[in-house]
């Protein structure tokens, strides 16, 4: 699983995509519970699947793959699944993940910024909650990228921790959130997880990344915003 693209070295001033930020997922048992608090699910990668068009011969990229669930199910349907990360501690559980299940995505070790994609041009790209690691330069950097790797008509798919409350109650609905969705620890992602986010993470507001994707070259096809905390957004590559 060798980095992407390792011929034309950054600037200096580059973000480093390679450094932790928020939570530290640089060891085994640090993923497997990322895994477990997540929540992975197959019978909802296959829903998203489907909802995508992703079938037998789609060119599918997974942006911040994670522990690969995703990568792993569009394969198991036949699809020419890639998988991108920069934790390589990530990319060898969505490795243990795929064997498992007799498939082969490809792993790359890279990121948003520094993945260049090889072969024919992606049907469907995704990325979920992910996409918060960068701060907003960044993101806009991180969707050109993947516009560059999309075939016109494609479909690029994004779900993250993205506000769509006004600014001037920020501090209620990201505390009521916070109460909310924390767990105990060994159960979920705890309080302090959530507050960590806040504070040491990059979400932005709704407003912000709708004008960051047109920007990228990109459609809005549908938005959703089941919590005031949380957006998904379908797009299509003009």
């Amino acid at each position: 699983m060798p980095r992407s693209d390792t011929t034309h070295p950054r600037p200096v001033w580059y973000f480093s995509e390679y450094a932790p930020v928020g939570i530290d997922l640089g060891s085994k048992a640090a993923v497997a519970a990322y895994d477990r608090n997540q929540g992975t699910d197959p019978q909802a990668d296959d829903a998203l699947l489907d909802r995508l068009g992703v079938s037998e011969g789609t060119q599918l990229v997974d942006l911040a793959c994670g522990t690969g669930s995703l990568a792993v199910q569009a394969a198991r349907r036949g699809a020419v699944a890639h998988g991108v990360d920069v934790s390589e501690e990530m990319l060898a559980f969505a490795k243990a993940r795929a064997d498992r299940f007799g498939v082969a995505p490809q792993w790359h070790h890279a990121g948003f910024l520094d993945y260049a994609h090889q072969g024919p041009l992606a049907d469907v790209v995704t990325t979920k909650s992910a996409l918060h690691q960068l701060p907003d330069f960044w993101k806009q950097q991180a969707l050109l990228n993947a516009a560059g790797m999309l075939r016109r008509g494609g479909v690029f798919y994004l779900w993250d921790v993205i506000f769509s409350f006004e600014p001037s109650s920020a501090e209620t609905h990201l505390q009521q959130w916070i109460d909310a969705a924390g767990r105990p620890d060994g159960e979920g992602f705890t309080e302090a997880d959530f507050e960590a986010h806040v504070r040491e993470e990059f979400s932005s507001y709704a407003w912000i990344v709708e004008g960051m994707l047109q920007r990228a070259g990109f459609d809005i096809v549908s938005r959703a915003f089941p919590r005031p905390t949380h957006a998904e957004f379908c797009c299509r590559r003009r």
